[in-house]
């Protein structure tokens, strides 16, 4: 239990509230008593300010409680990716605890790819009760955010490009975290597609492409996940900051979807008196996030919803009614977490977290090409030369958020080492320079990573010693520091940093068998894919990360990862073509930036495969050491829907799972569609030679378009396509009926 929660208890016991006895014991206390009673009874004994007191800060990562009554403050933690070491009351650096190194998880884009439910589960089961054991009751995650561009500098914290999948993932995810006693706080909402300029950008978007694009992974999160909590995000929609905006908060989060739980801001997100109290904020976080304001005793005080706020109510400026709802939302969250029905333990750093940790940053790990030379072979006494500084350097410190004081990080060199130990020698040569950092908010990784030589000397030394290699594995990509896979920068390009492509093409020119893998949370160019033997896309895979890595590589586990984006030739062929696009234009008369999405719904592959664009590798691509075939593939009707039905078989010689993805084509439609849109996915586990039959069902809802005139779904009469296939470039029936 946290200090100042020991204090409420304290002090609810000496005032008799808490240990009356049971025949008069309040409702609220009474965890048998139904959820709505149990508000309606807090509310009535709460003073107007201890009211007040609940809806902001008072530190960095909680709020209040009400010590008068045995209420507890309410504890935040990021998330998304694990539970953030504890920080000083008033400063975001760590407090200096011993006990609070966590189970770092795979980055979320490396639980998109692993386009699997259960996984999704397990995931948010494992940080749901790593939070609870930590007394957390809100984790600020997960993320789903659409990939409007691959520059965003948050990708990594997000599930891809396609907002079918990223629903599909983050339901399980919610259900899992939440079945811990922990609110799951799905962020940012809404339209938080770059961190450039993140907090004075006004997103100007169309109705049809927020309902289709931007707005169904955070509908499924709240509608079918059962999320208790949702985080406003930093940018604006409509010349509102969303994490007061009316339209997205009162009208369509709380309005059309009927959510009932807390909506809190993102730390620094609130900006105006007015708009916080009326327009759908419950709890404001952060404000004056880097560095408060007036003396750190009374700065609490000082909040859009605090002083300001009291003095509204008491005015008649703002309405006690309104306080009432954000009060009501509040304890509605304090009654599902810490003073839920039935209480909840939690556990921390087990060996069980850790092995779904291995898994999951397994089954993510993607096979992007292999000519053959994977699972990776090195003969008896042979050199296995591993090229790159992602080899060697730690990913969990740093990022934004994100970063997180694991336990331990395997690196994938070590995890080489152990694999190859007594029957190769594995030799590394770092190549290039590219991040040094090794502290983040005072969270140490405890490497050297300094390197006096120079570029020229790097590239030299790593060709020189390809010489007597009988295999090159090339492990680079990006990093967790600015200018990349960062939280509050975005990418300048697709371009891989630090000269890695010229270091590739050298490596090639040895005629050496290479494989190259990629560690990054977001698209990459790759001009040398056709000279090297094999490439792989790695993620930031969390503590352990090298461990998955590895066991893919070796065959110790079969790749089933497919591509949560697409991987563009060059950022050029993207949607993104004008800078009132992105990063968005000053206009006179308009205090923000101003950013178009002229785009509309075409993101990602509804861009590239309705206009017929080369891509490096597609959305949903993903390659295994086995092979698949796809056959009897059939379109039936069933009542109101249809139901679609196919076979699947593992044609090769080793066990492997395969993803097998259902699109959608509306070739008859009145307004501009995409060809193909993702509307179903399952992923088979098969051995060698078994076959199962699969079955999809779809409904008029899976056929519609959003028509902004009349605000609705509208699903046309004509001729629609399903295409079942591997990825989206990789179809492999195409069955035509009739609505």
């Amino acid at each position: 239990m946290k200090y100042n929660s020991l204090i409420s208890f304290g002090a609810a016991l000496l005032l008799g509230v808490a240990c009356v006895p049971k025949t008069t014991q309040p409702v609220y206390l009474d965890r048998s008593q139904p959820l709505e009673a149990r508000i309606q009874d807090a509310l009535d004994r709460m003073t107007l300010e201890e009211k007040v007191a609940m809806t902001h800060a008072q530190s960095k990562f909680s709020s209040a409680g009400v010590p008068r009554l045995g209420i507890p403050e309410l504890w935040h933690t990021d998330g998304p990716h694990g539970i953030r070491p504890e920080v000083l009351w008033d400063e975001w650096d760590q407090a200096g605890w011993t006990n609070d190194s966590c189970t770092a998880f795979p980055a979320l884009v490396n639980l998109a790819a692993t386009w699997d439910r259960n996984l999704a589960r397990l995931y948010g089961d494992c940080i749901g009760a790593e939070a609870r054991y930590r007394e957390k009751d809100i984790l600020l995650g997960p993320g789903i955010n659409m990939g409007r561009t691959p520059l965003n500098g948050r990708t990594f914290e997000y599930m891809g490009e396609d907002p079918y999948l990223a629903g599909q993932l983050v339901v399980p995810y919610v259900q899992g975290v939440q079945s811990n006693g922990v609110a799951a706080c799905v962020k940012h909402f809404a339209m938080n597609n770059q961190e450039i300029r993140r907090t004075a950008t006004n997103s100007i978007v169309d109705d049809r492409t927020l309902y289709e694009i931007y707005l169904p992974a955070f509908k499924a999160a709240v509608t079918e996940g059962g999320a208790w909590a949702v985080m406003g995000s930093y940018n604006l929609y409509n010349g509102q900051f969303n994490c007061h905006n009316k339209r997205l908060l009162c009208d369509i989060l709380k309005g059309e979807w009927g959510f009932d739980g807390v909506v809190i801001s993102d730390w620094g997100g609130c900006r105006d008196d007015d708009q916080a109290v009326t327009n759908g904020l419950d709890i404001e976080m952060g404000t004056w996030t880097n560095g408060l304001r007036g003396a750190a005793s009374d700065s609490y005080s000082h909040y859009h919803l605090a002083r300001p706020y009291l003095e509204r109510l008491r005015d008649g400026r703002a309405t006690e009614e309104g306080l009432n709802d954000k009060v009501s939302r509040i304890l509605r969250t304090v009654f599902r977490t810490s003073m839920a029905p039935e209480p909840h333990d939690g556990s921390f750093t087990s060996p069980e977290h850790f092995a779904a940790a291995r898994r999951i940053a397994a089954e993510g790990v993607v096979l992007l090409k292999n000519d053959g030379i994977l699972p990776l072979q090195v003969p008896q006494g042979g050199k296995l030369l591993v090229v790159g500084e992602n080899a060697y350097k730690m990913m969990v410190v740093g990022g934004g958020s994100s970063n997180l004081k694991t336990k331990y990080e395997v690196i994938p060199l070590e995890a080489l080492h152990e694999a190859f130990d007594g029957k190769a020698a594995v030799v590394w040569e770092r190549g290039y320079v590219g991040d040094t950092t090794t502290v983040y908010n005072k969270v140490v990784t405890g490497q050297n990573l300094r390197d006096s030589r120079s570029a020229e000397q790097l590239l030299s030394d790593a060709v020189a010693a390809a010489a007597d290699a009988s295999c090159i594995l090339f492990i680079g990509g990006l990093n967790k520091s600015a200018g990349q896979d960062n939280e509050g920068t975005d990418r300048a390009d697709i371009v891989l940093p630090y000269g890695q492509d010229a270091l590739v093409e050298a490596l090639a020119a040895t005629g050496k068998p290479l494989v190259v893998v990629n560690i990054s949370g977001s698209p990459v160019a790759m001009p040398w894919a056709s000279r090297v033997n094999a490439i792989v896309q790695g993620w930031y895979g969390g503590s352990e990360s090298g461990h998955a890595l590895v066991d893919v590589l070796t065959g110790k586990v079969n790749p089933s990862g497919k591509l949560p984006f697409t991987m563009p030739l060059a950022l050029s062929d993207g949607p993104i073509k004008t800078e009132r696009q992105y990063p968005g234009i000053q206009e006179e008369g308009k205090k923000w930036w101003q950013e178009y999405y002229d785009e509309g719904v075409f993101i990602g592959y509804r861009w590239y495969d309705t206009n017929g664009i080369a891509v490096q590798y597609p959305f949903g691509h993903g390659l295994s050491y086995t092979t698949f075939e796809l056959s009897d593939a059939r379109v039936k009707r069933s009542g109101d829907g249809w139901k679609v039905s196919a076979r699947i078989k593992n044609t090769g010689e080793v066990a492997g799972a395969e993803v097998v993805q259902l699109y959608i084509r509306d070739t008859e439609a009145s307004v501009a569609r995409p060809s193909k849109e993702l509307k179903g996915f399952e992923k088979v586990y098969l051995h060698p030679g078994e076959s199962r039959s699969l079955q999809f069902t779809l409904t008029r809802d899976d056929l519609s378009f959003f028509d902004a005139a009349s605000h609705a779904w509208v699903a046309e009469p004509g001729e629609f396509h399903v295409l079942l296939g591997c990825s989206s470039a990789d179809i492999r029936a195409d069955v035509p009926f009739t609505l």
